[in-house]
């Protein structure tokens, strides 16, 4: 239970950290400023080309060098940093799908590009993007388990640990993933009853 409880506390670090980051490069990627767009792709090309594992242990090994930081938190900024790629992807495509008739609507209306886009496109993109956001954030705790191969003492750590002094891996392990079927049950759940609210709303 300890382990399932900092399972919950990285994941839900982790994907906040990540939906902002997301969204600051999904900015930047249908920015009309070349440079920036740029950059947004090259840290999605670089985060979906290489492994998480990696990732993570260049995070932390890296950040260790400049700033002393747990292992809870390298992990759950490498957790971060992974997913905000894929969720920058989400929200780009979710934004584009808006019809651009919308934008000059509010701009028609006096409103700024950057209110248009917080209080008419961004509102509208996030609702489209929930069933993917969702299915991204069940990655993203099944990802979590990673963290162990850094000393985060999370479900699969507790696991490998508790497997290790008995020497009855299976059990263990495969308590995890009855935990982790339920932890992603229970997400499934609440994305599938907020996709039905949007729709009856729509």
């Amino acid at each position: 239970m300890e382990g399932l409880k900092i399972t919950l506390y990285l994941s839900t670090a982790s994907l906040l950290i990540a939906l902002i980051i997301g969204l600051f490069f999904a900015i930047l990627k249908i920015s009309t400023i070349k440079p920036l767009e740029w950059i947004a792709d090259a840290y999605i090309w670089i985060i979906r080309g290489t492994p998480l594992i990696v990732q993570i242990f260049v995070l932390y090994y890296g950040i260790t060098e400049i700033v002393l930081i747990n292992a809870f938190w390298a992990g759950a900024i490498g957790l971060a940093v992974h997913s905000g790629a894929y969720i920058a992807e989400i929200i780009r495509g979710s934004i584009q799908s808006i019809e651009k008739g919308q934008m000059e609507a509010g701009r028609s209306l006096g409103m700024t590009k950057v209110q248009t886009m917080r209080k008419i496109i961004l509102p509208q993109a996030f609702r489209r993007a929930v069933p993917s956001l969702g299915n991204q954030f069940i990655i993203g705790i099944k990802d979590s388990s990673l963290v162990s191969f850094i000393g985060a003492q999370e479900l699969f750590g507790v696991s490998s640990s508790l497997g290790s002094n008995s020497f009855d891996f299976l059990t263990f392990y495969s308590v995890a993933a009855v935990y982790y079927l339920f932890i992603v049950l229970v997400l499934s759940v609440i994305v599938n009853r907020i996709e039905k609210r949007l729709a009856r709303s729509d």
